[in-house]
């Protein structure tokens, strides 16, 4: 697998303009225009070679011959099988997932229960972390069938699935006090711990990595509107005049139907408008005016993203792009099963453990999506210290790994919203009307965030700042118990509960 990497390395380096110095010099033999990727004539560009061989053809002509891979070699059937089965050695945590589901019918049968609920639940943990990995490892093939825009969505959607269909479980069961921690456990856990281990990880060795300037101010715009978008719900809440009843032995006196229709009406309005502002950065994203087709020919982005796009464009597949979609679709239903019966076995945990319902929501259940990058971190970490013992040495990484603040934007911004929209469409609603703390929480982040990629350079240091500030949401919400009237003004509709009757 690393060979094949490092072949990969060598291929893209065959394929850029060999000689940087020269390219550099105007009017050289290979003088390069990095916005629209053409050389002075005597020079030659795969790129613009590309671009010449595309041009006449529609929109979709052009994607049915990338994702059909015309005059391409294609992968065959038996060789995709065994590159997914070897595409990571978090696989062998695939041997568990029949355990984990033994486990879970043992315990819902009238028989003896084999596994408690506990060792059901990390289980059902571990069994979902190589199907994780099955989704980013598809994702990554499907960028050489679809092109790099649609590839990272493509991606950054199957990297999010774990974490919508929990969300989805939980609304479904209607746990919206523990879905609504859980929403901001996974935003927060995207921007601060993985992305703040990357820059660790892959910072070590090197003065900087590097980000591309657009998107990173792109995201930083799209990760302030939806932030906001929590924060006005909040601020209503608060302003609400309480009058003389503020001194009240009753803190759910402003709780009742007329305010929880308000903040519900007020959520599915601001969860249509976050849809669109999504739905117009993919677009902008994909099709943006001017003369590029992409924003990955920025003429101020990394060389090293430069490297990628043409390595997806000439670089070979590991698996089949058919064979991939059918085991997407496979991995989608194994997981889905998988996270329903971890939900089933949720409230014994929590129980058995006295884990309070904010932090097991906020930091507990959101690290599943982080247990596989954090195995696959590991084992990098150890293979790197085995190597350096060993003398080898491997150049380091100038692009920095900042996809898991993508994952944020789109969970923000997307999953949230349709979350929202779900529960309205299924009788379950839910509103955008969050624990004080969790808002406060999330505003950190996003400041620390913003500022630690505003100039789209990154170190381990501010990596590793990322990270403490996770550790200290952690250890804070440990000790917190939640507002009672946020719980309150979720007992509406279908979830509506008779033990705890609607006041007013």
């Amino acid at each position: 697998m690393q060979e094949k990497r490092a072949s990969g390395t060598r291929q893209r380096s065959i394929l850029r303009i060999p000689d940087e110095e020269q390219a550099m010099e105007p009017g050289g033999l290979h003088s390069r225009d990095h916005l629209n990727e053409t050389t002075s004539p005597g020079g030659y560009s795969v790129r613009s070679a590309h671009g010449l061989m595309m041009a006449g053809k529609t929109g979709l002509d052009r994607f049915m011959t990338r994702f059909l891979r015309k005059g391409k070699p294609k992968v065959g059937f038996l060789d995709s099988l065994k590159a997914i089965l070897f595409s990571s050695w978090v696989n062998v945590f695939l041997l568990v997932l029949p355990v984990a589901w033994g486990a879970h019918f043992s315990n819902i049968s009238d028989g003896q229960k084999i596994f408690s609920f506990p060792v059901t639940f990390t289980l059902c943990l571990l069994a979902i972390i190589p199907l994780e990995k099955l989704f980013d490892f598809g994702g990554e093939q499907m960028a050489f069938y679809l092109g790099k825009d649609i590839g990272d969505l493509v991606v950054v959607t199957l990297n999010n699935a774990v974490e919508a269909t929990l969300a989805i479980i939980l609304l479904k069961r209607c746990e919206l006090r523990l879905l609504q921690s859980t929403i901001i456990g996974v935003v927060i856990l995207h921007l601060l711990l993985i992305p703040g281990t990357a820059f660790v990880v892959g910072g070590a060795r090197v003065m900087h990595q590097d980000l591309h300037p657009h998107l990173t101010e792109l995201n930083h715009s799209l990760l302030v509107m939806g932030v906001l978008s929590l924060l006005l719900p909040a601020a209503f809440f608060a302003a609400i005049d309480r009058g003389t009843q503020a001194l009240s032995d009753n803190p759910s006196y402003i709780v009742n139907d007329i305010y929880r229709h308000k903040f519900v009406t007020l959520s599915r309005g601001l969860a249509l408008i976050l849809l669109v502002i999504y739905v117009a950065s993919r677009i902008y994203l994909h099709d943006p005016p001017g003369p590029n087709d992409t924003l990955a020919e920025h003429p101020d982005a990394p060389m090293a993203l430069l490297d990628e796009e043409e390595y997806l464009m000439h670089g070979n597949p590991e698996v089949s792009q058919w064979v991939c979609l059918g085991m997407l679709a496979i991995t989608i239903g194994l997981m889905a099963a998988t996270a329903e019966f971890l939900v089933d076995s949720i409230e014994f945990v929590r129980d058995a453990g006295g884990i309070q319902e904010e932090w097991f929501g906020l930091i507990l259940l959101p690290i599943i999506s982080f247990a596989a990058d954090g195995f696959v971190a590991i084992g990098f970490f150890l293979r790197y210290v085995v190597e350096h013992l060993l003398g080898r040495k491997t150049p380091p990484a100038t692009l920095a790994k900042a996809r898991a603040i993508d994952l944020s934007i789109q969970f923000i911004l997307f999953w949230m919203p349709f979350i929202v929209l779900l529960g309205w469409w299924t009788g379950k609603p839910i509103t955008l009307l969050f624990d004080i703390f969790e808002v406060a929480v999330l505003i950190g982040a996003m400041f620390l965030v913003n500022y630690v990629t505003a100039d789209s350079k990154t170190n381990w240091l501010e990596g590793w700042a990322m990270v403490s500030f996770y550790l200290m949401i952690a250890l804070t919400t440990w000790f917190y118990d939640g507002q009672t009237e946020i719980g309150e003004m979720l007992n509406f509709g279908g979830c509506f509960s008779s033990a705890e009757p609607s006041s007013g």
